[in-house]
């Protein structure tokens, strides 16, 4: 198999089980404190990587910079991203917060085209950027069952795409030695103590309370969320440039719109139908573009 295909089956598959995780962890924190739950989820999902990693015999980080630079691309997505969207999901649905997600890739272009110039695009690509996210927009704020989103939640989601979108850039900008899956753990377990600790600093502990749904909800997101979602992102960061990876933001929203459909019997309205082909050519116009890393 090529490399081109591999990287496009790990793609869809971050578009699917991310979808899905926007509802995960909606469940999750209805009963869980937030940055604790998350910090649990990656703590665990770090620590069996690892092990998988050692029983295997696959090189391990020693050096002192890899481990530097990896637990500063763990903090930097988990911590801060992910942390953040977990924060605001107590009070956001997770609809309006796929919405404000799918700016990462919008980020990820002004980071590497105009910052740090590492990454040509064509006006093919920015227009498919720019497309999909007015298709996210029209998918959210176009459907009368979607609640406004107040002040506080904007500015905390769109620090988590800031955030998000500056430890996918570093993570390619850095040439880590070792295991893929090795530097993927170290990653998730640097991020799941950045959380535990934050959550430590807040007093989360004192409202620990796993019920069933809240327990179900972080095996899912352990498994599918941290194990297949984040190696597959990880790959993809390694083989596309990062604007393009990040395309699958523009995806997450129509996933957790059909999973609704399907699993909780959900219509779905012309809106729907008609943001999901304007996002679906956005996608096109990203995937089918010039856009390449430059190598320096």
């Amino acid at each position: 198999m090529s490399e081109n295909r591999k990287a496009l089956i790990a793609y869809l598959a971050v578009c699917f089980f991310w979808g899905s995780t926007y509802l995960a962890i909606r469940v999750g924190v209805q009963d869980s404190p937030p940055l604790l739950f998350a910090g649990i989820r990656f703590i665990i999902a770090g620590a069996l990587m690892l092990s998988f990693c050692k029983l295997k015999g696959y090189t391990l980080p020693r050096e002192k910079t890899d481990i530097t630079n990896m637990a500063i691309t763990g903090l930097l997505m988990l911590l801060c991203g992910n942390g953040l969207v977990v924060f605001a999901e107590q009070w956001v649905s997770s609809g309006i917060a796929s919405l404000i997600i799918a700016t990462v890739p919008l980020f990820m272009a002004i980071i590497e085209f105009f910052f740090l110039r590492t990454v040509k695009m064509d006006m093919k690509a920015i227009s498919g950027l720019l497309l999909g996210f007015g298709g996210v927009a029209y998918l959210v704020l176009g459907n009368s069952e979607t609640a406004a989103i107040d002040l506080k939640g904007l500015v905390v989601l769109m620090l988590a795409s800031l955030f998000w979108a500056a430890g996918s850039v570093y993570s390619k900008l850095i040439k880590f030695k070792g295991h893929i899956f090795a530097n993927i753990g170290t990653q998730m377990f640097a991020g799941g103590i950045g959380l535990v600790l934050v959550s430590l600093i807040k007093g989360e502990f004192s409202e620990l309370h796993f019920t069933q749904s809240s327990l179900l909800a972080l095996l899912y997101l352990i498994v599918f969320g941290s194990f297949v979602g984040y190696s597959c992102y990880i790959y993809i960061l390694q083989k596309w440039p990062a604007a393009k990876a990040g395309t699958y933001a523009y995806v997450n929203p129509i996933v957790a719109i059909i999973l609704g459909a399907l699993l909780l019997r959900e219509q779905i309205s012309i809106s729907v139908v008609v943001s999901m082909v304007v996002v679906i050519l956005g996608i096109i116009l990203v995937q089918s573009s010039k856009s390449e890393n430059i190598d320096r």
